[in-house]
């Protein structure tokens, strides 16, 4: 079926789990397809109805919902799946139409070991891949949305105009915005996911600051990636929490990720103690704390900064020069480095590459966004301890945008990296 992408149908054939499951042919003009993972989710037909009402683009779109529990999870847990499913069901029997078609998937019983978010958007996305290859169309989206999440009406016309526009772009993350007022809510839930959205932008904007290139909003209901990038890059994972993170950064250091701005996801603000981390779980710590939400300490990222910005000049250092350049670096980067073997690596990268520009594409192939946050961590803990989110994002931006920012006044700071996040020409 598929012998024109050989190395492509090696991953249908032995990375999925399943074989197809939908039996319905896809359309031939099937250009995109939405997965959304439900576990014991009472939201699900408020965003079936959200992705309704959205304008199409010129190809067709899918939906495809994976209801998902555990062997081990509670009988209410799995009654509330099944009251969820024949709901979903009687809905999309009546809001199906031939350009816009919603799928429904039911997993109950998954084994203890994999079950979880990971594993359900990885059920979802194979399938899409298997739809969208039947038709021949491996550059076709896979977008990942939730079952709690709500969206623009051009949601479905501007992500594929994105990819359209970007063709050389494998995978994109989109634009969210928490709700930050509302009745859906009580409004200490609004009131808790203002600092926690507030840290989400502070620490991709302190990553950007430090000048480190692939720094993305990695937000489960809000990337999307070409069907034929998907299957290359080995599939989602099977995480129970954070699969969004490892997922898409798979795909920032090939290149061409891109930032789609032009639409927004709209992602629930919820409390929720289902993962270990996360804004479910970030918001139910700060409605129990009822205090003051910490963040990274802005000088971690100073730190970072100033090994980042000699990043090039490594390739041209001899092993005893770049013994004085780490001795010249912060405390916390003379610790960590070399626990890190970043001596042998940096001079591993240097025999394995012939000019500074590539030396520094694959020396933040090893330093990356994982590296980052290891170090961060390891500096919190040994060297800066993490501060009140409204003064580092105050800081953060007094000293990348100039003037002064109230550090107690959360809502406008957000507003602020709202505006800057909308503006981002970052990677381009």
């Amino acid at each position: 079926m598929f012998t024109k992408f050989g190395s492509v149908n090696t991953y249908l054939q032995q990375r999925t789990l399943f074989a197809p499951l939908i039996q319905a042919k896809p359309s031939l003009n099937l250009g995109m397809v939405v997965v959304i993972p439900a576990y014991d989710e009472p939201y699900l037909l408020f965003s079936l109805m959200a992705l309704s009402r959205c304008a199409l683009p010129l190809c067709d779109v899918e939906v495809i919902v994976v209801i998902n529990d555990s062997e081990k999870d509670s009988p209410d847990t799995k009654a509330s799946n099944q009251e969820i499913y024949l709901q979903a069901l009687d809905w999309m029997a009546k809001h199906s139409k031939p350009r816009l078609r919603f799928h429904l998937l039911y997993y109950p019983d998954l084994p203890a070991k994999s079950a979880g978010v990971g594993l359900a958007r990885k059920i979802g996305m194979d399938e899409a891949c298997w739809r969208l290859m039947k038709i021949g169309n491996p550059q076709g989206i896979i977008a990942c949305f939730d079952a709690d999440s709500r969206c623009e009406a051009n949601y479905l016309q501007q992500l594929v105009a994105h990819f359209d526009k970007h063709p050389q772009s494998l995978a994109c993350s989109i634009y969210f915005e928490h709700p930050i007022h509302g009745i859906d809510f009580p409004d200490e839930v609004y009131e808790a996911i203002i600092p926690y959205e507030l840290h989400l932008r502070y620490y991709i904007h302190a990553q950007r600051m430090t000048g480190f290139p692939f720094a993305f909003h990695t937000v489960g209901s809000s990337m999307a990636v070409r069907c034929l990038a998907y299957q290359q890059q080995g599939g989602m994972n099977k995480r129970k929490a954070g699969e969004d993170f490892y997922f898409i950064h798979k795909f920032t250091p090939l290149g061409n990720f891109s930032e789609c701005l032009s639409t927004k996801i709209i992602p629930s603000p919820r409390p929720s103690h289902r993962v270990p981390f996360g804004t479910g779980k970030a918001v139910q710590e700060i409605l129990q704390q009822k205090g003051v939400y910490y963040s990274y300490n802005l000088q971690s990222f100073f730190d970072l900064k100033s090994l980042f910005e000699g990043t090039e000049a490594i390739f041209d250092c001899s092993e005893d020069e770049l013994v004085q350049l780490v001795a010249s670096l912060p405390e916390s980067l003379r610790q960590f480095l070399p626990a890190q073997d970043f001596f042998a690596k940096c001079l591993e990268i240097k025999r394995n590459t012939a000019s500074r520009k590539a030396f520094r594409l694959r020396f933040y192939k090893w330093f990356n966004a994982f590296m980052v946050m290891k170090f961060v961590h390891f500096a919190r803990d040994h060297f800066y301890p993490n501060q009140p989110i409204g003064e580092v994002a105050a800081s953060l931006l007094q000293a990348t945008q100039g003037g002064t920012f109230d550090s107690q006044d959360l809502s406008s700071l957000l507003k602020q990296y709202r505006k800057l996040d909308q503006q981002s020409t970052y990677g381009q």
